[in-house]
């Protein structure tokens, strides 16, 4: 009976034996099997947001703090602190003027290179003013001089100092020929043409009168192309000397002023009177000792 015992012992020991092995094996499978299952786990939707984000926040903001120009739309910026970008926009008809990061700026588009950053956002205009901030050519392409200065969608028209245009890629009043704003050539505007002359008199930049007007002139640039200038009030062009002098003197043009000025008022225009010396000191040699 004791033997029997015994063997039975013998034989649940070895099964008790083998299974707690087994466990040790299995614990150890799933062990190395465990960063295996979580690395083929894909990632969540937070996660991906978060890369998303950072990927982001890397094209608005190559640094984590100033102020940055949005890479398509030459209006639009980002205020960038500690990496998180603020969107911003300038003012209608003004863009991002990315000279400096450390400066806030948005400025008139003259000057500015948008080409890479073409859009702009939506026009928001008012009487001759197609955007609200801004300088804007007249709506008629036919009139050269006059231009429209835009300050929060209010205008005040200006007009050109005679001789010059209004240039849609400066903003400023310019020549003609440097304008270059279609139908207002020198050709269109002064019906005049640069006679043709040799290198050596082209290169004096020859001058030659305004038949129908004797205070203007034209200069002849290189010869060829042509500029409308102007002598001061109560003077004309000598076209025998190239110069401006008093209109009274120029036989051609000395009745020009009837009607625009009486005769005393080229009398003093001709002739000011001297300027006052200026009050106060005793007329000392500069640097001089005054007296003991």
């Amino acid at each position: 009976m004791k033997t029997e015992v015994f063997y039975l012992l013998i034989c649940l020991g070895v099964v008790t034996a083998l299974t707690r092995k087994q466990e040790a094996l299995e614990q150890n499978r799933r062990k190395v099997a465990l960063p295996t299952l979580q690395k083929k786990q894909p990632p969540t939707r937070e996660v991906l947001k978060e890369y998303e984000d950072e990927e982001e926040l890397s094209d608005q903001c190559p640094e984590p703090n100033g102020y940055f120009p949005d890479a398509e739309q030459c209006d639009k910026y980002y205020d960038c602190r500690d990496g998180r970008p603020i969107e911003k926009l300038c003012p209608d008809g003004l863009v991002f003027n990315d000279f400096s990061p450390q400066h806030e700026k948005c400025d008139l588009p003259f000057g500015i290179d948008c080409t890479k950053r073409p859009k702009l956002q939506k026009p928001q205009p008012s009487p001759h003013c197609p955007r609200m901030h801004g300088y804007f050519a007249h709506e008629d392409p036919r009139i050269c001089n006059t231009f429209y200065y835009c300050v929060e969608g209010k205008f005040n028209m200006i007009t050109c100092p005679e001789g010059l245009v209004f240039s849609e890629k400066t903003g400023i009043c310019n020549w003609p020929d440097e304008a270059q704003k279609k139908g207002c050539g020198s050709r269109e505007l002064f019906n005049f043409t640069c006679p043709k002359v040799d290198e050596s008199v082209a290169a004096t930049h020859p001058r030659y009168p305004d038949t129908e007007d004797c205070q203007y002139f034209y200069v002849c640039v290189n010869g060829e192309i042509p500029r409308r200038s102007g002598c001061k009030l109560g003077q004309a062009f000598d076209e025998r000397t190239g110069k401006c002098d008093w209109a009274r003197k120029i036989p051609e043009c000395k009745d020009w002023y009837k009607g625009q000025l009486t005769d005393e008022e080229l009398d003093a225009l001709e002739n000011p009177p001297p300027k006052p010396k200026p009050s106060g000191g005793h007329g000392r040699r500069k640097g001089a000792k005054p007296p003991a």
